[in-house]
């Protein structure tokens, strides 16, 4: 397919938090761009809940804010891409678009007790050998099949075909093409426990194991592909626009890093951190508890794999500090506060809000502040939060290393977090390897806008994406070893003690 190179790209960044769209000429630079927060939602301890038709409004406003701030006309897009949050599962009624209840947000912890269950049963290496991921609340599986049990005459309307499933790119997707189309792609098929990703369809095993229904299931497509087009009523009244890219956020992040080729590595610093690893068309099994995953799927292309570990909590605890202790108003302020300090004067945070993601996957763990004295501050708060981030992903970095046997020789970054010199610098002195942050920060949405520019002809392959990725920052390491190994060795034993501190809470659900 060809298409004329003048116009542009709309990309969809619905995140855990916010959803942000930006608008991407040929040349990969952002012509509009908008934002805006939407309510989360917290029923009860360790769980998070999103409103999944705020989440349609606010998506809407802020396309329409996005080109109204580029002076863009709607007819000028040639496709849109989306990338969303993962494994968080929306349930909707087919006929009506309604979605039933809220939908639960992969932070959400409420499933423990049925995943040590499962793991009790001896089925994790079944589990693990399909899909490539750990039994753990994080993914979409035990999530939706909690819905399932706790809403009555749900599961019967279910098999009749009446609700639909999916997570937030299949519901997107469908009230953009006023419930014409019902479909995912193959990464967030992938992060959903459901979906064998050797055979590359939902696996009958595992659904008879949640016992989920197949015919609330969507198509599962690849990533670059044009997938249905917008009801024009619906968009803005213009002509019909190709939804021509779908990926999970960090698979997003990893194609906008122009991460292409075997080996190559990202961070992004988001809610959460998640590094990942591209391992080409081999799926290679994690011996260090790191998830293996579909990097994507191009077009009629065999599908490609990565290894990922998935810190829980990063961002998101800058939020915290702002929403939950009140000791910054704005976010932003974290990193002043934090450089108005010369070092962290013993203070370590654990921010296991949520539980531990990789490599312990413990979701009994709980955040711990811990190193406290008459003088501390809340700038040595602030810096301990940052630099939370940076020991997580070296915990990460660390593993992957061991599993591929691949010793990196450099670390791409994005997200909030990239922007910070303070933290950026701790992370390549933590790491020992020099962290490349590149002049467009936002990867995830410029990975879900080349993903559907490469499905209408917008880029013609994937060498042109390359080309454009530049580098703004390079930081090097400039820590002693000494240092570096205290710092680390104090972060581990703070870790050691949040480990299972939930395991004698009364649990709910």
């Amino acid at each position: 397919m060809t298409t004329s190179k003048d116009g542009y790209i709309l990309a969809i960044d619905q995140g855990t938090t916010s959803t942000t769209v930006l608008i991407f000429d040929h040349a990969g630079q952002v012509r509009g761009r908008a934002s805006a927060e939407f309510t989360q939602h917290y029923p009860e301890p360790g769980q998070v809940e999103h409103d999944a038709e705020e989440i349609i409004s606010v998506t809407l406003g802020v396309i329409a804010e996005a080109l109204r701030a580029g002076r863009i006309n709607a007819d000028s897009l040639h496709g849109i891409g989306i990338t969303n949050q993962r494994e968080t599962v929306v349930i909707w009624e087919r006929a009506s678009g309604t979605p039933i209840g809220r939908a639960i947000v992969w932070q959400d912890r409420r499933t423990a007790a049925h995943c040590e269950a499962l793991k009790a049963q001896g089925l994790e290496a079944m589990i693990r050998a399909k899909t490539g991921l750990v039994i753990d609340p994080y993914f979409s599986a035990t999530k939706l099949a909690w819905l399932l049990e706790h809403r009555p005459g749900l599961r019967r309307r279910a098999e009749r075909g009446e609700i639909c499933f999916g997570t937030i790119d299949a519901w997107l997707i469908f009230r953009l093409t006023n419930g014409r189309v019902h479909v995912t792609d193959v990464t967030n098929a992938s992060r959903t426990l459901l979906y064998n990703i050797h055979q590359l369809d939902w696996d009958q095993e595992l659904l008879e194991l949640f016992k989920i229904p197949r015919a609330m299931l969507p198509e599962v497509r690849p990533s670059s592909a044009i997938h249905g087009k917008t009801d024009p009523q619906f968009f803005f009244g213009t002509r019909p626009i190709p939804l021509a890219g779908i990926a999970g956020d960090q698979q997003a992040a990893l194609f906008g890093q122009a991460c292409h080729r075997p080996g190559m590595a990202k961070n992004t610093y988001g809610t959460g951190s998640f590094v990942l690893m591209n391992t080409g068309t081999e799926a290679v099994a994690s011996s260090a508890r790191l998830l293996t995953t579909i990097a994507w799927g191009i077009g009629t292309e065999p599908v490609e794999y990565a290894l990922e570990g998935a810190i829980f909590v990063t961002g998101s605890a800058v939020q915290w500090l702002r929403d939950g202790l009140g000791i910054i108003e704005q976010a932003a302020e974290t990193s002043t506060l934090a450089a108005s300090v010369p070092d962290n004067q013993g203070v370590y945070f654990v921010p296991a809000l949520t539980g531990l993601g990789a490599p312990h996957w413990d979701p009994y763990a709980r955040g711990l502040l811990i190193g406290l004295t008459r003088g501390t501050s809340r700038a040595h708060i602030a810096r301990a939060a940052l630099e939370s981030m940076a020991y997580q992903t070296l915990d990460v970095i660390e593993a992957m290393q061991e599993d591929s046997g691949i010793a990196l020789s450099a670390l791409r970054a994005d997200g909030g977090a990239a922007v910070n010199r303070l933290m950026m610098q701790f992370q390549t002195d933590l790491l020992g390897v020099p962290v490349e942050v590149p002049s467009i920060v936002e990867t995830t949405a410029l990975g879900a806008a080349y993903l559907a520019g490469l499905a209408v002809g917008f880029w013609d392959s994937r060498a042109e994406l390359a080309e454009k990725w530049a580098l703004d920052v390079r930081y090097r390491p400039a820590m002693e070893e000494e240092q570096r190994q205290h710092l680390v060795g104090r972060w581990r034993r703070a870790l050691e003690l949040a480990r299972g501190w939930a395991l004698e809470e009364p649990r709910s659900g």
